[in-house]
């Protein structure tokens, strides 16, 4: 049964009408389709751009479990993800017509003892990254994820996990092998090396200064700045009193980020929303994450595209277009008009199938 929907599309705010069939856009009428949606706002599927299928409050989950965090994202609207970072294999998800499509980034690559036990890879000997890093890019599905700080107990403060002249021949690896390549990174210290390394996105970059900006421009580096995360820092101060330098940095960090995001906003560093969902984070949150944005100096409508049709892009992910795969969200209100509406979709449609 052919299906058809029509109403305001966006960013443009002009009627669309969509023909769907066999799980594809159709942009030509299509005789006897049922309509499923009229009088509304129709948008590609959203978009987590920092998402982890496979990690709850605990550390790694069970596949059961991983299923269900998968499917409060489809039920959020997120038809898209881009999980950054997992200790489970999600692949057979791929299998899964309910389920949303997933652009996997393998594990998290730390040095020993540098990161959350249980979550990602341990790299003993720095010089063994640039390998590991082409081990993940065949993992994947064109991306990598390395840890770039974390707190260094011996210091008492975050610290960098890499130098610079291993940073620079992990990221060519990943090229080489069709991958781009993303960091976890809250400080200062650690965001000269990676993005002179050439590194493609940054994710949290509550640490970026007006110089970091300048680099990252020069650079064509992305962020993803989680901010729904970061207010998880000063909880996370709190409970690290026995390391007061690096509470304190982890409250500052807070206090100055939407002002530093903001800044890069301003300047034109391109900026996409991920919720960083699992482990601190619910899943099903991108509403949040999109009013986040909206805070720090995006327009409604930039932020919307930060989680759709500029996520997408930037993915290499087809928007709603002859032939693309049917993954779309309907409103009956406009979903710019904040996360009461954002987050409860009137109609999600997955390859086709209405839910």
């Amino acid at each position: 049964m052919a299906l058809h929907v029509s109403g305001r599309g966006l960013p443009d705010e002009q009627p669309v009408e969509y023909w769907i069939v066999d799980g594809a856009i159709s942009l030509e009428p299509v005789d006897g389709a049922e309509t499923v949606f009229s009088d509304g706002w129709l948008i590609p599927g959203l978009v987590d751009a920092h998402c982890h299928v496979g990690i709850g409050p605990g550390g790694p989950v069970d596949v059961d479990e991983a299923v269900r965090q998968a499917d409060s994202e489809r039920r959020a609207g997120v038809l898209l993800i881009r999980d950054a970072g997992s200790p489970i294999d999600t692949r057979a998800f791929d299998d899964r017509a309910d389920l949303p499509r997933i652009i996997r980034a393998g594990q998290h690559l730390a040095r020993t003892k540098r990161y959350i036990p249980g979550l990602g890879i341990n790299v003993d000997d720095e010089a063994q990254l640039p390998e590991a890093v082409a081990a993940q890019a065949v993992r994947g599905d064109g991306w990598v994820k390395l840890v770039g700080d974390w707190i260094d107990r011996g210091v008492g403060d975050l610290a960098p996990l890499w130098s610079d002249d291993v940073l620079k021949s992990a990221v060519d690896a990943a090229h080489a092998n069709g991958a781009r390549v993303t960091a976890h990174v809250f400080g200062e210290d650690a965001l000269p090396g990676l993005i002179n390394a050439g590194i493609d996105c940054i994710e949290h970059g509550t640490g970026i200064t007006d110089d970091i900006i300048e680099l990252m421009l020069a650079n064509g580096t992305a962020l993803v700045p989680t901010l729904i995360n970061i207010d998880n820092f000063p909880g996370i101060a709190d409970s690290a009193a026995k390391y007061p330098t690096y509470a304190a940095h982890m409250r500052a960090l807070h206090a100055t980020c939407r002002s530093r995001i903001g800044a890069a906003r301003e300047a034109g560093v391109p900026i996409y929303a991920g919720t960083d969902a699992g482990g601190m984070v619910a899943h099903g949150r991108i509403a949040d994450e999109v009013d986040a944005l909206s805070g720090v100096g995006l327009s409604r409508t930039e932020a919307l595209g930060a989680a759709c049709w500029g996520a997408r892009r930037w993915l290499g992910a087809p928007v709603l277009e002859q032939g693309a795969p049917a993954d779309l969200v309907c409103f009956a209100d406009d979903p710019r008009r904040g996360p009461e509406v954002l987050g409860r979709p009137d109609l999600v449609i997955l390859r086709g199938r209405v839910y």
